[in-house]
């Protein structure tokens, strides 16, 4: 029943990306519809979403241990593309952030939610996911594919970045409340304040997937060009080599039974449609990011059918 529940989560995930797709199709919204949704995502409603989610968790729950496993998992196959692209790929520093993003960042929100729910049976594993990715592995990437499309360096631009990304704003933000608040006794932020951001920040998850269903209407995946051996690499990194690495680290770390089940299929979550978004707003590898969550959305439900028979 748990991993049925999960699999309609992917269901959902896929009916907004459809309803994207025709919107884009009927052109409804004109030819800057996904443009528009986008830039929306990313400078309004996904900060929105990140102060409205941590600014109630409790702390405790955002660093717990499982911090650690999720963090160093991601970064370990993020590297491993890095070096493979060296290798063998040699794409540009921008599309070599994209790949890594495709490797190593979760869909933590949409289906990482579900996964924890109705699969793990504890929803607060996904916490430490949000804050790692938000205040870590964003603002790093963002920093690099800024830096990188803008063609100019300097130190003082690097220190200015973090005050770049609305991302990591509305998610330090929402980590600064639940602090204080839990000095304070009670929640800090008054309803008719909380109350307008969390309704905007309810609307970032359907626009970046309809955006992303926008974005596949007039093409085809693995399109001339398209480097296919990335494409298949990514996902493989990040279905499959992501959730061995986790297992490892959490069994090396003592984690047993349900934390170790949780850390092994959290990790086994496709890419985030975040990613696209990303690659979107500097325009650079808008077809890789879009390749690597789709193969990857479509491969994950069938990888953690099997971790979850696995550990059953």
């Amino acid at each position: 029943m748990g991993l049925l529940s999960a699999l309609q989560g992917f269901a959902v995930i896929g009916i907004v990306i459809a309803v994207g797709y025709v919107t884009a199709r009927l052109k409804i919204g004109g030819s800057q519809a996904q443009y528009v949704l986008n830039r929306v995502s990313f400078f309004v409603s996904s900060p929105c979403l990140m102060f409205a989610i941590l600014a109630k968790e409790d702390l405790s729950v955002l660093f717990s241990p499982t911090i650690i496993v999720a963090f160093a998992s991601a970064a370990i196959v993020g590297v491993l593309f890095i070096v493979l692209n060296a290798v063998v790929f040699k794409m540009s520093a921008a599309e070599t952030t994209i790949g890594a993003l495709n490797s190593l960042y979760l869909n933590s929100n949409n289906i990482g939610l579900p996964v924890a729910t109705y699969i793990v049976g504890n929803p607060a594993l996904v916490a430490p996911i949000l804050v790692m990715q938000q205040a870590l592995f964003t603002p790093v990437a963002l920093t690099v594919l800024d830096l990188q499309t803008s063609g100019k360096f300097s130190l003082k631009r690097v220190a200015a970045q973090p005050l770049h990304q609305p991302l990591l704003i509305g998610s330090l933000g929402g980590i600064l409340v639940s602090w204080l608040s839990s000095l304070y006794g009670s929640f800090l932020v008054p309803s008719w304040i909380f109350d307008p951001v969390q309704m905007i920040g309810d609307s970032a998850v359907p626009l970046i997937l309809m955006a992303f269903g926008m974005s596949l209407y007039g093409t085809k995946p693995l399109q001339k060009g398209t480097n296919v051996p990335a494409v298949a690499t990514v996902t493989l990194l990040k279905n499959v080599v992501m959730p061995l690495v986790a297992f490892a680290l959490a069994w090396g770390m003592g984690f047993r039974g349900a934390t170790l089940y949780g850390c092994v299929v959290l990790a086994a979550l496709p890419t985030g449609q975040n990613v696209y978004n990303y690659a979107a707003r500097y325009n650079v590898g808008l077809s890789f990011a879009r390749d690597g969550i789709l193969f990857s959305t479509l491969s994950a439900p069938i990888f953690i059918s099997l971790i979850a028979l696995v550990f059953s």
